[in-house]
C-alpha cells in the first residue's frame, strides 16, 4: 500500500472512530508500527490529527472557549508559566476555574501525562486540548456565574480524591484575612478542593494582593505556595513570605 493510500485510510478511520491505535492500523494495513508512527507524525504536522502515545486523536477532540478580552493577560501568562513548573508526570491535580487557570492549562506541555480534576466547565474544555491528559469533571448543578459545578454532590466527590496539588484561581488574598470570595456555593467547592490535596497553590495577579471579600475560603496558613507575576523577592510579597508561604 502506498503512503498516500495508507494516510487516506488513517484519516478515514479517525473520522469514523475519533481515535486510532498504531497497533490496530499496523495489522489492518500489514505494515510495521514504525511506518504507522511516521505516517501519524506527518499527518499531525499537517494539522490533520493529533498524534498521541500509541495512536492518534481526531481534531474534533479539541474544544476551546474563545475569549479575546482577558484582563491582565500578560501577567496571567507569566503566572501560568511559573505554575507549570510544579506539575510532573503521573500527578493528580485539582484545578478551579478562572482565566488564570485557563492560561495554566494552555501552558501545560503537550507530552505531559497526568490526571486533572475540575468542577469548572471552561477548565475542563481547555484540558481536552491536551491529548495525554486524563480529565475528571466533577459534575453536579452548574452555577452559571462561575461556570462551575457546585453543590453537595460535587463536594462529596472531591472528598473521595487525594490529589498532589490544588491550584486555586484566587479572587482575593490577604496575609491576615486569607483567601476570600463572594459566592458561598463556590467557596464550599473550593474548600473541598483544598481538603483533598496534599498542597495548595494560590494563583493571583498582584492587583489581588491585600484585598478582602466577604466570605472566607481559607486561612492564609492553609496555602503552601503563592504565585504572582512579580519577582519572588518583590517587596510587595513580604507579608506573605513572613507568614510562611513559598513564593514563586
Amino acid at each position: 500500500m502506498l503512503k498516500k493510500e495508507r494516510q487516506a485510510y488513517i484519516i478515514q478511520q479517525i473520522n469514523i472512530h475519533n481515535k486510532v491505535l498504531s497497533s490496530d492500523l499496523s495489522i489492518q494495513m500489514n505494515v510495521s508500527e514504525d511506518t504507522i508512527r511516521r505516517d501519524l507524525q506527518e499527518l499531525d504536522e499537517e494539522g490533520k490529527l493529533t498524534k498521541v502515545h500509541g495512536g492518534a486523536l481526531s481534531k474534533s477532540f479539541h474544544f476551546t472557549i474563545q475569549n479575546n478580552d482577558i484582563y491582565s493577560l500578560p501577567e496571567k501568562k507569566a503566572i501560568a508559566h511559573k505554575a507549570v513548573q510544579l506539575i510532573k508526570d503521573g500527578m493528580f491535580i485539582v484545578l478551579s476555574g478562572g482565566t488564570t487557570i485557563r492560561e495554566l492549562v494552555k501552558a501545560l506541555p503537550q507530552d505531559l501525562s497526568a490526571t486533572f480534576i475540575t468542577p469548572s466547565v471552561p477548565t475542563a474544555l481547555e484540558l481536552l486540548n491536551h491529548p495525554n491528559i486524563d480529565v475528571i469533571f466533577i459534575g453536579n448543578k452548574l452555577l452559571k456565574s462561575a461556570q462551575m459545578s457546585v453543590g453537595a454532590e460535587a463536594v462529596l466527590r472531591l472528598k473521595d480524591i487525594k490529589a498532589d496539588y490544588c491550584f486555586l484561581g484566587t479572587n482575593s488574598i490577604d496575609a491576615k484575612e486569607g483567601i476570600t470570595d463572594l459566592e458561598w456555593e463556590v467557596i464550599e467547592v473550593k474548600k473541598a478542593m483544598i481538603a483533598c490535596a496534599n498542597k495548595t497553590v494560590s494563583l493571583a495577579i498582584s492587583e489581588k494582593l491585600n484585598s478582602v471579600q466577604r466570605l472566607k475560603v481559607c486561612d492564609i496558613t492553609v496555602i503552601d505556595t503563592l504565585i504572582t507575576e512579580l519577582a519572588p523577592d518583590s517587596i510587595a510579597l513580604n507579608d506573605y513570605r513572613t507568614v510562611g508561604l513559598d513564593i514563586l
